[in-house]
């Protein structure tokens, strides 16, 4: 089989030489050990399978043991697939726990059901010619497989699948293996760590009388936010799992305060502001990232940028940019949402106070950021709404 691009030029290639599958490997190594995401990490490990074998495309398949499931995320051609952990060649291959070799899937009769359901099925529908396959499962440390690899299409002048592409691509998914168990314990305990911190905010919030969905779209705004001032998707990441930290302190204040359905008084005010410094003070002794964000968040998503705000009257760049993101966050999602003291208001009154507002409670930069950036806040406003959340309970 050959490579045909979008000008229906033949590209027919050649097997790697020992010394360029030796710089695939280090290259992919490399960059394989220092990724962290779990998307990344398996787009390099299709890369790096298709270009060992010189394959026309990879796919990095996972077990899904919960579900009884076989799932892909990346898959070259191809978009997101799920299916029962039996099917296709690669359920057959993950089932069996040996390789699958087919020459051409047109003629091949062994695994002519599965084929004619799957791949010719999908030729049909794209226009694509599919003809080798080969499907390698792949183990974790404790010898379960955990997954496969698939390759389609090899693009050299034999248009087959070797024993040498066998050994290479089991290579590569040996070290997928590996890989890839520490990156799913990373991510199992990255969820975690964001369920229990949603859930801590939503507590927060519903001793307000405010709804889980207050967390939600303010973690959506400050990532919004993040990203267009220029921070990294990792450090906007943070930002979005911190953010519903920022009211934990909540818990602690007295419900007769807390749920006051008109304006404190003096006194009640002072009691409310604490909620600052009872939320820093329950977070800033942990030595986790997370956490810290979530103490500075905790503690300076009340001040201004005149220097006006609380617990401490700080003024301009001496507030934190992650404080200074989520007070313009927070109060546009409580200025628009009905409270127990107060109706919604609309979103051009919302709009005028932060123009009048902008040098004086929030940040110049954030409010120029939120204005460019309205659209995509609206959209988050309108898929996490209340109603969809009342909608969801139902």
């Amino acid at each position: 089989m050959y490579e045909v691009d979008e000008f229906l030029t033949v590209k027919i290639k050649k097997d790697l030489a020992p010394e360029e599958m030796l710089k695939v490997i280090f290259d992919y190594a490399a960059r394989i050990a220092n990724e962290r995401r779990l998307d990344n990490l398996l787009m390099l490990m299709a890369d790096m399978g298709r270009e060992m074998i010189v394959a026309d495309r990879c796919s990095v398949w996972l077990l899904d043991r919960a579900k009884n499931e076989l799932y892909t995320t990346v898959a070259h051609g191809a978009p997101p697939l799920r299916l029962p952990s039996h099917h296709g060649l690669v359920g057959h291959a993950v089932s069996s726990g040996q390789p699958i070799f087919i020459d051409d899937a047109y003629t091949n009769v062994e695994f002519k059901p599965v084929l004619e359901n799957g791949a010719l099925k999908m030729d049909k529908q794209t226009g694509y010619r599919t003809k080798a396959l080969m499907v390698i499962p792949f183990r974790n440390n404790e010898g379960e497989i955990m997954g496969a690899y698939q390759a389609i299409n090899k693009l050299t002048e034999h248009e087959h699948f070797s024993q040498k592409d066998l050994e290479y691509l089991t290579l590569a998914a040996s070290y997928a293996g590996k890989s890839l168990e520490s990156a799913l314990l990373t991510n199992e305990i990255e969820e975690t760590q964001k369920e229990i911190i949603f859930t801590m905010g939503e507590i927060g919030e519903s001793r307000s009388k405010e709804t889980g969905n207050h967390v939600k779209r303010v973690a959506e705004y400050s990532f919004i936010l993040a990203i267009g001032l220029g921070m990294s998707h990792e450090e906007a990441e943070m930002l979005r799992i911190a953010s519903p930290m920022h009211d934990i302190g909540k818990v602690a204040i007295p419900d007769a305060v807390l749920k006051k359905p008109g304006k404190l008084d003096e006194e009640e005010f002072a009691v409310m502001k604490t909620h600052t410094t009872i939320g820093y003070g329950l977070l800033r002794n942990s030595h986790r990232q997370l956490l810290k964000t979530a103490a500075i968040l905790a503690y300076e998503h009340h001040e201004k940028w005149n220097g006006k705000g609380y617990p401490r009257g700080i003024a301009g760049d001496d507030i934190h940019v992650y404080g200074r993101i989520t007070a313009i966050a927070d109060v546009f999602d409580a200025l628009g949402s009905d409270r127990v003291y107060k109706k919604a208001w609309e979103l051009d009154r919302i709009l005028n106070l932060f123009k009048e507002e902008r040098g004086q409670h929030f940040d110049p930069k954030v409010v120029d950021v939120f204005m460019e950036q309205l659209p995509q806040i609206l959209k988050v406003r309108d898929q996490y709404s209340d109603a969809n959340l009342e909608d969801e309970k139902k």
